[in-house]
């Protein structure tokens, strides 16, 4: 039996589109942390606790009951009233949130002391309306007017903040309360004086209620469980207790109704699927939906809840098989954002696509270069991949021509502006004083490093800029052919080509058997070993030699944890299996180093990556996969993965889209929906017996296939074809081996 690991502190974390709630296990948010309720780059509550006659409570238990939704359950120590002791653990208290655009919250109090008390129960809240920025930084600084005022009448608490133009607040209001309580304010607190009979129950609803600027985000109708009718009073006895609607749950019905689903044998992996469905599904920011069919995804929760360029366009490649619609509202949005002209405090150059778009006090007045920031070398090179690989899966020409332009203006960003120097490769350099040091994925400030372990000077080179730009260019090929510019389609094929020649030539380091990390600014290789090197072979840049020597190389035991391929070798003086990318294991790292090594054949190694990472996933809380954990070596069958100590977003979007992109690897799915095809190519191990994808769409249809294994032979059976239409047309779409495999 494998050894269940909760992931990350004792928190629960909930969340609806922009809007998150980061508490503690008793549902407080405790001073001096980053806990709190945020919107839109903004903490509104920065204190919540509750107390009976200035007692604080203690926690009994609690849970995520849903992505939007919590329940806690509290008691109280002893404490002295004025009808006497209220024994320990006497009172029981619920506290259950929602989130929709605002929070909906309700406290129940049940009475079991065996006789009458009367008591005050306080909450006490306060806003800091800190950017989130300076939250995670712990440097906080008070620039504005912050106003705090109690409407007695409509039991409303309102605390404001104005610097010049940009507004916040957070209101807080009592919409029921049993048998007329009096509800007042002092000392900071709202005051509840409440009397109960041994198993009486009451209870008070509240709203928090967040305005930005000129809007403000409100509780949906249909959040709060309690009508206005009368009750009975008594604990358990709750007439109108009804459980909270929200559209978004239709939301994330609709998701789920539309999203491919699979079967297996395989129990853990059955539920690793449907839990990334789930957190897919509220990974959704829907006030960026472009349609009921083109959505965008937060990076994470609760810290990268915006829009991400790398991110929002790899997890759209990661669901592909899932649903296009990620790919859709991604394309779109980051389309409406992308650079026109060149500005060195944003990091922009026309044709650029954005790195990360905020929202708050820091980004409005432009104290930091979020608004946006476009400080990333691969979010432009893709945007073509997913440009391309969108229309493979849906046959959309429609969707080329739309963004035709857009592409042309990121070639043109990749020649011109991605390679620095005009020798063909790309080289990034950060040109604002607030940028980053490294603008590939690994964004982390120390993790380029030489083989000696110090740190790469900017420009640097990196061996995945330059395989996604081959890629890229082999798929725009692809794409101009499909817009009738036979042309335009040639000059990118010759310019891959080159680009493939110079590669292998440059970057690849015999002694090591595998690809440099990268081209330092001497244009000389930064010999570090790094998982950078098994990325290259998923673009299909690596000659076939070289790229078998990589695998291999990277499976070694300074690369191989036993839970994934590093970050970088344990040989390496920089070397820290608890640093975020200089030893960690990411799951989006190894489940595109699985789909490169599946790409050239070298199955067994694609599946062995796959497994570690799965095994590691099975043992983390609800089956879901950090975005990073640590890479210390794995010791027998009994041991767990050990969680990075900085704190990782749960659910976070690529970690989560790798479970759907390392499905993928293992069947081979390739879609050529232009032509109604699609090609499979299985290799199931033996830990996978089989598996059956239904309703997975290509193209106009939706399409169910078998997969099993027959000794050491994988298997398929091609199962059900339907159009959009409903209708059973089996001949709609061909589904047929790859004819491109390469023989492992």
């Amino acid at each position: 039996m494998s050894t269940e690991i909760k992931v990350g502190p004792p928190v629960i974390t909930i969340s609806q589109g922009r809007t998150f709630i980061v508490t503690t296990t008793a549902g407080d948010i405790r001073a001096n942390t980053d806990e709190g309720v945020y919107a839109l780059d903004t903490r509104f509550i920065s204190f919540y606790r509750l107390f009976i006659n200035r007692v604080p409570l203690k926690v009994i238990n609690s849970s995520q009951l849903t992505f939007y939704a919590a329940r806690h359950y509290l008691t109280n120590p002893r404490i002295n009233s004025q009808d006497g002791l209220i024994k320990e653990n006497t009172l029981n208290i619920t506290i259950d949130r929602i989130v929709t655009d605002g929070v909906h919250e309700e406290l129940e109090v049940t009475n079991y002391n065996g006789r009458k008390g009367t008591f005050l129960l306080e909450l006490c809240i306060r806003s800091d309306f800190a950017d989130i920025f300076e939250v995670k930084a712990q440097k906080i600084v008070q620039r504005g007017q912050t106003e705090t005022v109690w409407d007695k009448n409509r039991r409303q608490l309102r605390t404001s903040y104005d610097n010049e133009d940009f507004h916040r607040a957070a209101i807080y209001h009592v919409t029921n309360v049993s048998d007329q309580t009096p509800v007042g304010y002092a000392n900071g607190r709202i005051c509840f004086q409440i009397n109960l009979e041994h198993g009486q129950c009451w209870h008070m609803c509240g709203d928090l209620l967040l305005e930005h600027g000129q809007e403000t985000k409100k509780p949906q109708p249909g959040s709060c469980s309690y009508q206005q009718s009368s009750r009975s009073g008594k604990a358990g006895e709750l007439s109108g207790k009804r459980q909270p609607s929200s559209d978004f749950g239709v939301r994330q019905s609709h998701w789920l109704d539309r999203c491919t689903r699979v079967a297996t044998s395989n129990n853990d992996l059955l539920r690793m699927y449907d839990q990334a469905l789930l957190d897919m599904g509220a990974l959704r920011i829907y006030d960026m939906d472009v349609s009921d069919e083109a959505w965008v995804p937060a990076a994470g929760v609760p810290w990268f809840v915006a829009l991400f360029g790398r991110d929002s366009l790899i997890v759209s490649y990661q669901n592909m098989t899932v649903s296009p619609g990620f790919a859709r509202g991604a394309l779109k949005r980051l389309a409406e954002y992308q650079a026109k002209e060149r500005d060195d405090w944003l990091d922009a150059q026309p044709g650029k696509i954005l790195h990360e778009m905020r929202f708050g006090e820091l980004a409005e007045f432009h104290k930091i270069p979020f608004y946006p920031y476009y400080g990333t070398a691969d979010a432009t090179i893709l945007y073509l991949i997913v440009l391309s690989e969108t229309y493979r899966w849906t046959g959309d020409r429609a969707l080329l021509k739309e963004y035709q332009q857009v592409a042309e203006h990121c070639l043109k960003w990749i020649d011109e502006y991605g390679d620095l120097d005009g020798d063909g490769f790309q080289e990034y350099k950060t040109f604002s004083s607030l940028g980053y040091e490294n603008v590939g994925w690994k964004d982390a400030g120390n993790a380029v490093v030489y083989a000696d372990g110090s740190q790469v000077q900017q420009p640097k080179g990196l061996c995945t800029l330059q395989s996604y730009v081959y890629n890229a260019k082999i798929r725009m090929a692809e794409a101009f052919r499909v817009l009738g510019d036979e042309t335009r389609a040639k000059a990118l094929d010759a310019q891959a080509k080159k680009l493939r020649e110079q590669f292998n030539n440059a970057f690849w380091m015999e002694k090591e058997g595998c690809y440099a990390f990268g081209l330092d600014p001497g244009k000389k290789q930064i010999t570090s070993v790094t998982s950078n090197a098994g990325q290259v072979l998923w673009s299909g840049i690596a000659d076939q030699d070289k790229a078998e020597r990589t695998a291999t190389r990277l499976l070694q035991p300074d690369m191989w944890s036993g839970w994934g391929i590093r970050t970088l070798s344990s040989n390496n003086p920089a070397y820290n299996p608890l640093d975020y990318q200089t030893g960690a294991v990411w799951p989006q790292d190894n489940g595109i180093i699985a789909a490169g090594f599946k790409h050239y054949g070298l199955t067994k190694k694609s599946n062995q990556v796959i497994r570690a990472i799965f095994d590691a996933i099975e043992r983390f809380d609800a089956y879901r996969p950090p975005e990073v954990f640590a890479g210390l070596q794995r010791r027998g069958e009994i041991d767990f993965p050990v969680l990075y100590p900085g704190g990782a977003n749960i659910p976070q979007a690529w970690a989560t889209g790798s479970i759907f992109h390392m499905i993928r690897t293992i069947l081979g799915l390739r879609a050529d929906a232009s032509n109604k095809r699609l090609y499979v190519n299985p290799t199931l191990p033996d830990w996978l017996p089989d598996i059956e994808l239904q309703h997975l769409r290509v193209g106009r249809c939706a399409v169910t296939i078998r997969f099993w294994r027959e000794g050491t032979r994988s298997c398929w059976d091609l199962r059900e074809v339907n159009r959009d239409d409903g209708t059973n047309q089996n001949d709609q779409i061909e589904v047929m081996d790859d004819p491109d495999v390469v023989p492992s």
